[in-house]
Order: C-alpha cells, then structure tokens, then sequence
C-alpha cells in the first residue's frame, strides 16, 4: 500500500482526504435566534475538559447561518443516532430546519429536539479563531443520553458504527 505524502498548501483536496480517514461522529447544533430555532449540521464536536465540563465544535466561517451560532450565549449540540440520517438534509444548506419537526424549548431558551443519542445544553466558554472556522468552547450545563449506534462520518459518506474487528 502506497502513503500519499503532500503539503496542505499545495494538495488541499489530498489535505481534506486525509482528514476524512479519521471517522467523527455527527452532531446538529442548534440555538435560538431572532427569527426562530436554528440547526446547523457539524462533525467537528469533541470532549475538551471533564472539570469543568468543556465540549467544543467549530463552525464553518463561509456559512449562511455563522453569526447566529458565533453570537449565540446558549446552544445544545445533539449527537446523532444512526437511524437519523433524515435530519441531515434538513438541517445542512437550504434546508427545512426545525419547520415541522417537534421540539421544545430549554428553560435558556434554547430549542432542543427529542430522540438524539445524547444531547450537550452548553453556554459559551470561549472562542477562538480556527482559520476558516471558529472553535467554540461550551461550559456543559447539562447532559442527557440513550442507548443506540451512533451515526458516523468517513471519507465523505455516513455510515454506521458495528463491533468486532
């Protein structure tokens, strides 16, 4: 097996498809704005401290939807079951968002949908510049969680994760 060696500057597409070799799990993000509920659709969610309880993810700067999410004091990110596969194309670009989807709203006013494998409500910690994303830092004020496989993310397809090697 051949390795592909390359410099992000000069390969970017090599640079993404390399990223795409570490699996992440798929998470919906959301937050109250203005004009109602919002979801934003993100892989890039991780553990950052148990105490104090830190989550981050980082939201892509070139999206339509960024400064809610940047602005945004109070959020819940939801990990994502495998069988939620339809919740992608509702809440990635030009999606139907939360139009016709229940979901209640959290005592901070963050809306909050029901059925995700486990659920972060978080207030900004911190944020910090990530080059074309924001890495935003969430201080967990609660945590909620159920069995089930989660939803996965490769090389550009969503699959599922299954024991055994």
């Amino acid at each position: 097996m051949t390795e592909m060696q390359f410099t992000p500057e000069d390969n970017p597409r090599a640079f993404r498809d390399a990223l795409g070799r570490f699996a992440t799990g798929v998470t919906v993000v959301t937050c109250a704005t203005p004009d109602g509920p919002m979801g934003f659709t993100a892989n890039s969610f991780a553990a950052v401290s148990l105490d104090p309880a830190l989550v981050l993810w980082s939201p892509a700067k070139a999206s339509s939807r960024f400064a809610h999410f940047a602005q945004a004091q109070q959020y819940a990110i939801h990990v994502l079951d495998a069988a939620h596969t339809g919740w992608l194309p509702r809440f990635g670009r030009g999606g139907e968002g939360f139009h016709g989807l229940s979901h209640e709203v959290t005592a901070e006013g963050v809306p909050v949908i029901h059925g995700a494998l486990a659920r972060f409500d978080c207030a900004q910690h911190a944020t910090h510049d990530g080059g074309d994303h924001l890495i935003v830092v969430g201080r967990v004020l609660r945590a909620a969680y159920r069995d089930g496989a989660p939803l996965v993310f490769s090389q550009g397809a969503y699959g599922r994760f299954t024991d055994g090697v």
